[in-house]
């Protein structure tokens, strides 16, 4: 386990994602706030008031959170962009089936880049959807490198990581995300995120640092992938090489250039988690009714693992970015 702790997070403040991005989303049909789950037997184990999940299983059709900031990104691009496009994005599985649905309800074609590593059930998943897609044998730090090469002339980028050069649309993504925020109706003591290349986690911090109220926040990435955790630790970005993990969604070995900086800056702490550890959670998960992926579940996984102080009265809530896996 790697430990990451930042004690002048919780008086750093910021600006909030543009208010139209909820109605936005309202105005998308099948929209509804995902439910905000309570499971009294891990308040329980833990010894506090409240453990509570944003349960983001069933969004949008789809099963996980990724709609959210693919579709508020691909509005915003197609105004500054009108026309026939092809929309292009990497994945790990969930955001490029975002992509790829978003892409067919608007009548345009969709290509989709793929690490080596993503299983045939996601790969099927994104073509379902209409999409052509495209298997890099390599890490997806390589399929996010094919993608951005191919989008060129009337082809988009809706990329959920941004670097120098590229951040326009994955702040989109990022403001996209902030409804999953605003559709809590709670005031939490903790709030734990998962962390891939940080944009979720970036939302997190700017809804949570730029209101009223600042409770502490927890950002979890597996140990095999922990590009975010390793740059807060070495106060650098820094890119870490990447294997195989049940956590398919965080396997990333580089932080986004736009996280970096609010990560830094607004988290409290980041702790890492083993698969073991993912698995046991998304299965405790499920026992409670909640159907978790190893990505989402990572949040009770770290939980388990972070040395924080915690008391009675306590309300924790632990954002499940995904579905388990079919």
């Amino acid at each position: 386990m790697r430990w990451y702790e930042n004690p002048t997070a919780r008086g750093w403040r910021t600006t909030p994602a543009p208010d139209e991005v909820l109605a936005f989303h309202q105005s998308v049909p099948g929209y509804r706030p995902t439910p905000l789950t309570p499971v009294p037997a891990l308040a329980a184990e833990l010894g506090v008031g409240q453990v509570l999940v944003k349960d983001e299983s069933r969004r949008l059709g789809l099963p996980a959170f990724k709609a959210l900031g693919a579709w508020w990104a691909i509005h915003r691009v197609l105004q500054d962009h009108p026309g026939p496009v092809e929309l292009v994005t990497a994945t790990d599985g969930n955001h490029g089936r975002a992509v790829a649905r978003r892409a067919t309800m608007l009548g345009l074609p969709s290509h989709v880049f793929v690490p080596d590593v993503v299983s045939d059930a996601a790969i099927d998943a994104i073509r379902s959807e209409g999409a052509t897609v495209t298997v890099v044998p390599d890490s997806y730090d390589a399929a996010v490198a094919e993608a951005a090469s191919y989008a060129v002339d009337n082809r988009l980028l809706i990329q959920d990581s941004a670097w120098p050069g590229y951040e326009v649309v994955p702040q989109y993504i990022v403001d996209g995300y902030s409804t999953l925020f605003r559709e809590i109706d709670v005031q939490p003591d903790l709030v734990v995120v998962p962390m891939g290349v940080g944009s979720v986690a970036q939302a997190a911090v700017t809804h949570y640092r730029s209101g009223p109220a600042a409770p502490t926040l927890l950002g979890v990435e597996p140990a095999s992938a922990s590009c975010v955790t390793t740059s807060l630790l070495a106060g650098e970005l820094i890119t870490v090489p990447t294997g195989k993990t049940v956590m398919a969604g965080l396997n990333c070995g580089t932080a986004s250039t736009l996280a970096w900086p609010i990560l830094r800056s607004g988290l409290d702490y980041a702790v890492t988690v083993e698969d073991d550890a993912a698995l046991q959670a998304a299965a405790d998960l499920a026992a409670a009714g909640i159907s978790s992926g190893p990505s989402g579940a990572a949040t009770l996984a770290g939980l388990r693992a972070a040395r924080l102080d915690l008391s009675r009265d306590s309300t924790i809530i632990l954002i499940s970015t995904e579905a388990a896996h079919p």
